[in-house]
């Protein structure tokens, strides 16, 4: 069994003895996997926004730094933070540095509100929050003291300050009567001091689940199971230190994140770009000016694209491969992205808690065209099933179920939800429509219950 938070369930030590040996899972955290990154890769620039552009030594370097002022102002290890930042480099440096210093990141989408963020405090008792002060004119820092003000959990706010914009806190301390501090996330900074002993097996962070229908669900993904995704879905894509990954996607979504995304890049010294602003303007211009080779966009993005081309007439010679998922993706659209874009096209499909398939780079444009591809572990298990249950042949639709080396056992602190969404045998009802090829490939069909095919932000 893995030593994963109460509230978690933990894959049947069957598993854990079969992902271990195979070399799925090899015991390395996420913050120390970046420490070595820093140290093969040190000179490298690791992020771009904008004009700003950080070495994986300069990055290493804030995290620990980081790291030492977040447990200078209270934080413990084990303790739950809610990031809720937009595609900015203190997103990385702050979910890295909360992991290194032993607390867990609970991943975020900036737009939610009071009462989705307020939901996440609760069920996860998270004590700090890493938010904007304003972004796009709604107030966090308001926002994230009404939820202090509502319950007994949330006593450390840190806010990113608009640059040039006067910090209301003075670049100093601030207690509302609640007892809540703010902090100007700036002013997290501190000596480094002694490297914490932590488990690879525990929990990284959660992510959120899809469902748009009720409370989003908590998604709890450990280390090795995270390292592993990222690692595979990068050596699929040959993803390599020449590469340049535009996150195009909100940063909080597991497709950004890690499918390879940004933690995929990072594992092999490549270079990740936060665009300004989620425009086509500003996404195909970065691609232009920093010479991006690899992307992911879901459907509507990639249709807003293709059809802003003509007028921004940016250079995106060096692109090589544009990954779509978060939706089925039309024959239409999937056609004009190889001739209009001129790179390759990658179909994905996946979701927050786990299952990630993915067409291949050498496929025929057929499948490329109409499928989502296939699992990206050898060691992933589907099934497609009908209302009762039963496997269906190849070619008729049913129910996707999936388990395996990176797909979660269930939600965090949700029995009931789990007791619907996961099979006593541990397959994770997906609630996703599909049908398999005969050659193995999936197809994913507009979705049939509550919960999204979406690999974006969850």
């Amino acid at each position: 069994m893995t030593t994963m938070l109460d509230g978690c369930t933990p894959w049947p030590e069957v598993f854990v003895d079969r992902y271990w040996a195979v070399g799925h899972w090899r015991g390395t955290t996420l913050d120390n996997l970046l420490r070595g990154w820093a140290l093969e890769y040190g000179p490298r620039t690791a992020l771009v926004h904008g004009g700003n552009r950080l070495t994986y030594a300069n990055l290493n370097r804030r995290v620990d730094r980081m790291a030492a002022g977040f447990r200078l102002r209270g934080l413990r290890p084990g303790q739950r933070v809610v990031v809720q930042l937009p595609n900015v480099p203190e997103f990385v440096l702050s979910v890295f540095a909360l992991m290194r210093a032993g607390a867990v990141p609970v991943l975020c989408p900036v737009t939610h509100r009071g009462a989705e963020v307020s939901h996440i405090v609760r069920v996860t008792e998270a004590v700090g929050y890493v938010g904007p002060s304003r972004h796009q004119g709604f107030d966090h820092t308001a926002m994230a003291a009404d939820i202090a003000a509502q319950g007994p959990f949330l006593r450390r706010v840190f806010t990113l300050e608009d640059p040039g914009a006067t910090s209301p806190f003075g670049g100093g301390l601030s207690t509302d009567p609640s007892g809540c501090h703010y902090f100007p996330l700036g002013s997290i900074d501190a000596p480094p001091e002694r490297t914490l002993t932590q488990s690879a097996d525990q929990v990284a962070f959660f992510l959120l689940s899809g469902d748009t229908t009720t409370a989003p669900k908590l998604v709890p993904r450990t280390h090795n199971d995270y390292a592993y995704q990222a690692r595979a879905a990068a050596e699929l894509m040959s993803l390599t230190e020449n590469d340049g990954y535009l996150a195009a996607l909100p940063a909080v979504s597991n497709f950004a994140f890690g499918g390879p995304g940004i933690v995929g890049t990072l594992s092999v010294g490549g270079t990740v770009v936060l665009p300004e602003a989620p425009e086509p303007a500003a996404c195909l211009s970065a691609i232009q000016r920093e010479r991006v080779t690899v992307t992911s966009v879901d459907p509507a993005l990639a249709r807003h694209w293709l059809d802003a081309l003509p007028s921004i007439q940016a250079d995106l010679s060096s692109l090589r491969l544009v990954q779509i998922g978060g939706a089925p993706l039309d024959r239409a659209t999937a056609a004009r992205v190889s001739p209009e874009l001129g790179c390759r096209l990658q179909q994905v499909f996946g979701m927050a808690e786990g299952l990630l398939t993915l067409t291949r780079p050498a496929d025929p444009d057929e499948t490329v065209l109409t499928t989502q591809g296939r699992p990206l572990s050898p060691d992933d298990q589907t099934r497609i099933v009908d209302a009762h249950g039963k496997d269906v042949p190849d070619g008729e639709p049913g129910e996707l179920l999936a388990r395996g080396p990176y797909t979660v056992r269930g939600y965090y602190r949700a029995p009931d939800h789990n007791a619907r969404s996961f099979t006593t045998d541990g397959y994770f009802r997906t609630g996703t429509l599909a049908r398999r090829t005969p050659d193995g490939n999936l197809m994913v069909l507009p979705r049939h219950s509550h919960q999204s095919e979406h690999p974006g932000p969850r």
